[in-house]
């Protein structure tokens, strides 16, 4: 296993933060890991060059990862389609008068599995946003049969959105490989402990009889800063 696809349930779940902080602690156990972003929209246009920036969530997955940009970031390996308006892929690479074309991302996830033992490939999104107009990111991660692991939390509504993922992504056949609670939601607006506590159990229960191999986990919680002080602790048979 040398790719893992990381998603979530809607966007602004903390696919970001949970990317960064799985390679942080796959680092901490001496794999080789690096992060991939599937596309990214929103990026910053230099004034001067007018060249589009790095991608925001590669710099901080690095930056979780406690490690400076690396060459490949750099280069735009680890994310070679950066479009200016935030918006989902489809709409972005149209506007920006561009073709996305999925063989360039698998080409360059292959060049990073040659240098490391580990991929954390980011997706945009949700499981169902269209990266062209003829393809949804899960008919990609379908393609390319990467196990899936998915971002949830405990926001009123999260239920309803990680059982529909979970659903989509059998669809497909593809395997879950983890599911991972993010507290980010926990004192968000309509939701109190005792959602969040009851969304916790009920996904819990239902992992256990409908994906038993997948793994659940918990983020730490994050600080005002966007990080953590708290190692983030994977199952030994994570990879």
């Amino acid at each position: 296993m040398s790719v893992l696809f990381i998603s979530g349930i809607d966007t602004d779940i903390g696919k970001t933060y949970a990317t960064g902080m799985i390679a942080k602690a796959l680092m901490q156990h001496g794999v080789n890991v690096i992060t991939q972003k599937l596309v990214q929209t929103g990026v910053a246009r230099d004034l001067i060059s007018g060249k589009i920036g790095i991608a925001d969530d590669i710099i901080t997955h690095r930056q979780l990862m406690g490690i400076p940009l690396q060459p490949c970031d750099i280069d735009n390996t680890t994310c070679p389609y950066r479009y200016e308006k935030p918006a989902s892929p489809h709409l972005s690479a149209a506007l920006a008068n561009d073709i996305l074309n999925t063989d360039v991302i698998t080409s360059v996830t292959k060049i990073l599995q040659a240098d490391y033992e580990v991929v954390l490939l980011e997706g945009a999104g949700g499981l169902l946003v269209p990266i062209t107009e003829q393809l949804l990111t899960l008919d990609y991660i379908a393609e390319q049969g990467y196990p899936l692991i998915l971002v949830t939390s405990g926001r009123l509504g999260s239920i309803n959105h990680t059982l529909l993922s979970l659903e989509a992504i059998k669809s497909r056949g593809l395997d879950v490989h983890s599911v991972i609670y993010n507290h980010i939601h926990d004192n968000a607006a309509q939701t109190d402990e005792q959602i969040a506590a009851s969304t916790i159990k009920f996904l819990q229960n239902y992992l256990a009889e409908y994906h038993p191999t997948a793994h659940w986990l918990a983020l730490p919680v994050q600080e005002d800063n966007g990080f953590s002080h708290t190692d983030f602790i994977l199952p030994q048979n994570f990879v």
